[in-house]
């Protein structure tokens, strides 16, 4: 089973019993202010169950719970991309309200980066930021992304129109944990 006990938590695969944990801190409006409109709001307990549902049977998850003190609070994954994109992943987190500012997501960012190109065919990994969500821009430049673009007002949320900010790392750049 892919598990990593880290200092601030442990990244391993969604189980049955995370459900509760995970409609509490995924139903949060300034999580969903910075994530995909397919993620959900609110998260529903039914949202949570469909969820771990899909992502408990893999030998090697693309998402993983990030677990503090036996609660899910959080998750980290990656989608691979396909057709002349297929050695492209886009990795991405969200992290429970309560535990921002602990240095989680700066531990966990570069584990699942070090999974990532050690178990899959991969050579580009990158992230996009909406714009405003400074934290999470520093949590990927200190694990070793560079900031590759910017794209003016290509996302809408809120009925906003928002930068969306790549970061990206080639395996040829990634030094490795």
């Amino acid at each position: 089973m892919v598990t990593f006990q880290l200092k601030t938590c442990r990244l391993r695969p969604w189980r049955e019993g995370d459900v509760e944990s995970l409609a509490r801190y995924a139903s949060n409006r300034l999580i969903w202010n910075n994530v995909r409109d397919f993620f959900p709001y609110p998260y529903t307990p039914r949202d949570a169950h469909s969820w771990v549902r899909s992502n408990k049977s893999y030998q090697q998850p693309n998402n993983l719970a990030i677990e503090v003190d036996g609660q899910a609070v959080g998750n980290i994954g990656f989608t691979v991309k396909d057709d002349i994109y297929r050695y492209n992943a886009e990795i991405g987190y969200w992290l429970g309200e309560p535990y921002w500012g602990r240095g989680i997501m700066s531990e966990a960012v570069p584990v699942m980066t070090d999974y990532i190109f050690g178990n899959f065919q991969v050579n580009r990994l990158f992230a996009c930021v909406l714009e405003g969500n400074i934290g999470s821009m520093k949590v990927l430049e200190s694990a070793g992304f560079r900031h590759e673009a910017i794209h003016k007002k290509a996302a809408v949320k809120n009925n906003q129109y928002l930068d969306e900010h790549i970061f990206a790392l080639l395996r040829s750049e990634f030094r490795g944990l």
